[in-house]
């Protein structure tokens, strides 16, 4: 008789970090998917069919999301034990505010005697950045955890598979010399069991991987290169087509600038097809740079193919600090125009603004605040803290140079400072961070909003609205930040971080019922204002009239003289560039028109 099946089981982890009291930040619903969980389940479920450890060993696939479900070591490492004992514990995705929160994963599994693999843009950006490994990595390869920098297609998976079954890990797997193509690569995907835990159901995949810019806060170039690599239209459509079938279609694109990819156009195509046939009108949302209402048919293409919202690297308003960070791609005299073409296709508009670049004050974010209130038709602003992350250019800098930064990796999620700046004290950095999410996110700020989504045919505030409350309730309520928000904040006594001591069993369920009773109470707050912010611009008789400054087009009338253009020197001379540029091509134009 042939000897049964054996198991391995392939444990698959997406650490959460720790809140500032010490607890995983973990959600009954989250709101952001974990695009490397499903891209790690997607080659895991290809070995497992091909059978790369054999015709006798059954290869098991188990995801765990810790933003929406509870780790349990124990009880995994049970699971093992019941299927024989072989397994590789794989901590995936994991940041560098992730890092501190995945070694602590890691160590009940190596007690165990289970092998354990860390990868991820901390380990991948720091060995890509630093002439040498910083001791948080040389402390977990002390461990004995194994580092895994760069993607894990091209048999790279398959490889750290057969050396953990074979109980020969090496300490350190470095790919990121050799960046592999996605054509026809296992794509990303996820059990509906496993979607159905984020918000939504909301799944993500990529169709890019690679950016061409060098922006000097960034780790993606640095990790995942900057030549642009491509999936193909059959691959999006197998996406689509097996995520339909489980009942999932909101999806998130994770490309860094969907823009820059060379298949754009394919996509949104095959997409438009696609929405033809029942069952497959995805709702998406993608990520662009500044310069993409110039690609002829970008937006209008991106709003048929099923594109809901669209996030937008602003950064900035203030030339200097474009500049500074290497982000000469954004022209701030292009920025009305571009939000508008979004906002006449439908698509709701979300942006990123970084504080503290070295042309920053508290005073200079607090008034560029209020011009993007008032001068743009932007919908979303997600604020962020200039951040050396890991793997950047800007953290190498920093430390080659001898600056102080914070020693707590689990702050480096670009919602803590943890540096100094220049022009401003560390409390005045802080304030000024603090007092534009509370500007951007008052009340009165999103009646205006609501007020320019009612003014379009159709268009409801209320969806608007809505999204402007979760993220002022993740902010001021939760205190994290909205990108890490979700529904319904879960905490558990005997996870908290080592070192900060766990509280007596009383003291912690009277505490988080106290604080239940609190947030309870502030959320009722903040519907009853955004239920009456809905009803006072709902039923407005003129709201198809409405129209401010951020609502006028911006071809028309002389905008140099928009506080935008005029509060500072580099905004000035951005004007001047952009005057010369125009008659240049007018000349340009007329000398072609009269040799013609």
């Amino acid at each position: 008789m042939a000897d049964a099946p054996r198991a391995f089981t392939v444990v698959m982890i997406k650490p959460s970090r720790y809140d500032d009291e010490g607890y995983p930040i973990t959600w009954y619903r989250s709101i952001m998917p974990s695009n490397t969980l499903a891209a790690l389940y997607g080659l895991g479920r290809d070995l497992a069919r091909r059978k790369v450890l054999g015709e006798d060993v059954d290869i098991i696939l188990e995801p765990h999301d810790e933003t929406n479900r509870r780790v349990k070591p124990r009880k995994i490492i049970a699971g093992v034990k019941r299927r024989g004992g072989k397994a590789l514990i794989c901590l995936v995705g994991v940041q560098s505010n992730q890092f501190p929160r995945a070694v602590d994963l890691a160590r009940p599994f190596l007690d165990a005697g289970l092998p354990v693999a860390l990868g991820g843009f901390h380990v991948s950006g720091c060995i890509s950045m630093l002439p040498e490994l910083p001791r948080e990595l040389v402390a977990a390869k002390e461990m004995g955890i194994s580092l895994f920098a760069g993607e894990a297609e091209d048999g790279r998976f398959d490889e750290l598979l057969r050396d953990a079954w074979a109980g020969d890990l090496k300490p350190v797997y470095n790919h990121l010399n050799h960046l592999p193509g996605l054509e026809g690569q296992p794509w990303p995907t996820l059990p509906a069991s496993e979607l159905r835990q984020s918000f939504n159901s909301r799944s993500s995949f990529d169709l890019g991987r690679g950016c061409p810019y060098q922006c000097s806060f960034c780790t993606i170039i640095n990790v995942q290169g900057r030549k642009s690599r491509f999936r193909t239209p059959d691959d999006l459509e197998a996406i689509v087509r097996e995520n339909a079938a489980q009942g999932i279609d909101h999806f998130f694109i994770t490309d860094d600038n969907l823009a820059r990819n060379k298949n754009w156009e394919d996509f949104f195509d095959r997409l438009i097809l696609l929405r033809e046939k029942p069952g497959l009108k995805v709702k998406l949302t993608i990520q662009v740079d500044t310069q993409c209402h110039r690609i002829p048919n970008f937006i209008d293409k991106a709003a048929k193919s099923g594109v809901r919202r669209v996030f937008i690297g602003l950064e900035n308003i203030n030339p200097d600090n474009l500049i500074a960070a290497k982000k000469r791609q954004n022209k701030i005299t292009d920025y009305r125009t571009m939000l508008q073409r979004w906002r006449e296709a439908g698509v709701y508009t979300w942006a990123g603004y970084i504080t503290g670049f070295p042309a920053d004050s508290k005073q200079s974010i607090l008034r560029d605040v209020e011009i993007i209130k008032n001068e743009l038709p932007l919908d979303m602003l997600e604020l962020f803290f200039l951040t050396p992350l890991p793997g950047s250019e800007d953290h190498r800098n920093a430390l080659s140079r001898g600056e102080w930064m914070d020693g707590d990796l689990n702050k480096y999620n670009t919602h803590y400072r943890v540096t100094h700046h220049a022009k401003m004290g560390d409390k005045e950095w802080e304030e000024a961070y603090d007092g534009a999410w509370r500007a951007y996110y008052g009340n009165d700020h999103i009646e205006t909003v609501a007020r320019r989504q009612a003014s379009i045919k159709g268009r409801s505030p209320k969806k608007v609205v809505s999204y402007m409350m979760e993220f002022k309730a993740v902010y001021e309520i939760e205190r994290v930040h909205p990108l890490e928000g979700g529904v319904g904040r879960l905490k558990y006594r005997t996870d908290r971080r080592p070192g900060m001591g766990l509280e007596w069993p009383g003291v912690f369920h009277l505490r988080m019922a106290a604080e239940t009773v609190w947030k309870l109470w502030r959320y009722g707050r903040l519907f009853v204002d955004g239920y009456r912010i809905i009803r006072r611009v709902g039923s407005s008789p003129e709201r198809a009239a409405y129209m401010d400054t951020a609502l006028t087009p911006a071809e028309e009338g002389d905008f140099e003289h928009l506080a935008m253009f005029t509060a500072t020197a580099g905004a000035e001379a951005a004007i001047a560039r952009k005057k010369r540029q125009d008659k240049i091509r007018v000349e340009f134009g007329a000398t072609a028109k009269h040799e013609a």
